[in-house]
């Protein structure tokens, strides 16, 4: 993925190869989720991090919204024209970008001159099987951490890292219409809980929406059982409104 101008069906091709990646073992010594790190082999990752760059030079940014491939995917879709664009809304999300990358980039420039409102972050699913909850966590707490000294005036919404299907493959993904929950995004949340500070930080874990009543996660909101359809972007949108309405004001 190179572009937000693939289509929806490449998108989500290229997305589930990067989530059958993520849960594969560590080959060598896990790299650290909360040291600082570029993807400089990646020239269309270096090329997005400077678009971000321009963008923040625009400084008109009233919602922030941080993270990996589940936040780029929102493009500029039906859902964002409804109720981001018309905030002065910016997406800063990456695909396969992990912890460390997020912290990069926070370092080197793409939060300089702006003061958003609100900062919508959620990152975490593209550490696993890299490192523990734990350091996941850490990761998390690390760039909640920059965010509130280069943009002290800015309320930070921390999102539970979002479901994903528990040793998802090509064949499973084809063959089933949902997933069993990995229990691993709920260890990571359950430390991120924790970040909320009543007052510039609030956690907010909305799992549930994207669930059947078994507790599974439906394909037709999780494709691949990681990334969104359509109808996750509005199911994501609806389950933080109130949450977000209520930081803005």
């Amino acid at each position: 993925m190179k572009t937000l101008r693939l289509t929806r069906r490449a998108w989500l091709v290229s997305m589930a190869l990067c989530a059958l990646c993520s849960v594969c073992p560590a080959q060598d010594k896990a790299p650290s989720a909360g040291v600082p790190e570029a993807r400089h082999d990646q020239e269309w990752w270096m090329k997005l991090h400077q678009s971000f760059l321009d963008r923040a030079k625009k400084k008109d940014v009233d919602v922030l919204f941080l993270g990996d491939s589940i936040t780029q995917g929102w493009g500029d879709n039906a859902t964002w024209k409804r109720h981001y664009a018309p905030r002065s809304a910016a997406n800063f999300g990456i695909g396969g970008d992990r912890t460390q990358h997020v912290l990069w980039r926070l370092e080197h420039g793409e939060i300089e001159g702006i003061n958003p409102r609100v900062a919508v972050l959620m990152i975490g699913t593209n550490n696993i099987g890299a490192n523990s909850p734990a350091e996941i966590a850490e990761g998390v707490k690390l760039i909640v951490a920059k965010l509130r000294e280069k943009l002290p005036m800015t309320k930070i919404l921390v999102l539970g890292v979002f479901p994903r299907g528990k040793m998802i493959t090509r064949d499973y993904i084809q063959a089933h219409d949902d997933a069993p929950v990995d229990p691993r995004t709920r260890e990571i949340n359950a430390s991120l809980a924790k970040l909320d500070d009543g007052k510039m930080v609030k956690y907010l874990d909305i799992e549930k929406s994207f669930l059947k009543a078994d507790g599974a996660i439906p394909k037709a909101l999780m494709p691949d059982f990681l990334h969104l359809s359509d109808s996750g972007y509005r199911t994501w949108a609806d389950a933080i409104e109130p949450t977000l309405w209520e930081l803005m004001q």
